[in-house]
């Protein structure tokens, strides 16, 4: 994923107010999967996955389970398929926010760890074509898009005419020129894109649902912004909203009023030195039914992966060497 290199009066908002973060107290006899082995997260995976039928409730329930991962970023390339970016295509120990993000739905769309790697790469590329080129980049042109079979952007939604709008300009041939040393012919694209600004939360919170994913939006004004970290919402019994994010030092839970007032502790300022700075929200809300969606799109043989021509090994020889920890 590509980031883009992240005076308004907020109504008066309670910090700390409500449902407490989840720790580790409140998940007795469930250790962390990023302590875990790769049979331990796939038994993890499928006991969820049997037990509870709700997809959104399987989503926060493994973000929970993830809470304290390492947080480092750029982890994630084609390795073993492709050699441009060496970079395994899963990683279970650490995460940025956007493996967090992917690793995460791609668990609760799965029964097994070999379906969460197949699901995984229909996330993380373009049809699951696994290759640098069709890798989702970037957010509002690549990863929103290509992940709408599963994901709908509820944010004109959820604010009406309260949304702000931009344009982001993705120049892909310049990216991978300059990222990975590659010549393309690719057009410059640009993309409209809606955000619900951040003194909109109070009305918009009661609509927000477990699950949903959030994207933060952050710019230099209001129309010259891009989306620049992502997490996931959990809402609690009492209707308090949480955030649950990869972030340095770790993932952490928190309320998403702590997440606003840190992001904008420093507005004057950034205002006044004309710095990029918190602006407000995208929100994206799951299907019932991601699999069922998937198998809309890509027929019965779903999820759709395709490797690069020039790679020495299956996608399956790939799995089965990863599930008898030789991958």
């Amino acid at each position: 994923m590509s980031y883009r290199f992240l005076l308004v009066v907020v109504p008066l908002i309670a910090l700390g107010c409500g449902t407490p973060p989840y720790t580790d107290a409140d998940r007795p006899g469930v250790k962390p999967l990023f302590r875990e082995t790769v049979a331990q997260v796939g038994d993890q995976i499928s006991e969820l996955h049997e037990r509870e039928p709700d997809f959104r409730k399987r989503t926060i329930e493994l973000a929970r389970r993830n809470v304290g991962q390492p947080y480092d970023i750029y982890l994630l390339g084609e390795a073993p398929f492709e050699t441009i970016d060496a970079q395994p295509v899963f990683n279970l120990k650490q995460s940025d926010c956007v493996v967090f993000v992917e690793h995460t739905l791609a668990m609760a769309m799965s029964d097994r760890f070999g379906s969460f790697l197949r699901n995984l790469q229909r996330i993380r590329y373009d049809n699951g074509q696994i290759g640098v080129l069709t890798r989702n980049h970037y957010t509002e042109a690549d990863w929103n898009p290509n992940n709408a079979w599963f994901l709908k952007d509820i944010t004109e939604e959820l604010a009406g005419d309260k949304t702000a709008q931009y344009v982001a300009k993705t120049d892909r041939a310049a990216f991978f020129k300059q990222r990975y040393k590659l010549a393309t012919t690719m057009p410059v694209e640009t993309t409209k894109v809606s955000y619900v600004p951040y003194s909109q939360l109070v009305a918009i919170k009661p609509k927000l649902r477990t699950g949903d994913v959030i994207e933060f939006v952050k710019g230099d004004s209001p129309s010259s912004a891009w989306v620049h970290h992502l997490g996931l919402i959990a809402v609690m019994p009492d209707g308090a909203v949480h955030v649950i994010h990869s972030t340095e030092p770790r993932v952490r839970e928190e309320a998403i009023e702590t997440y606003v007032a840190r992001a904008t502790k420093d507005i004057i300022n950034l205002d006044a030195k004309k710095k990029p700075r918190h602006r407000g929200f995208k929100f994206l809300r799951p299907v019932e039914d991601p699999i069922a969606a998937m198998k809309a799109v890509d027929g019965k043989a779903a999820p759709r992966v395709g490797i690069p021509a020039t790679s020495r090994m299956t996608f399956d020889e790939f799995v089965d060497r990863v599930l008898a920890g030789k991958g």
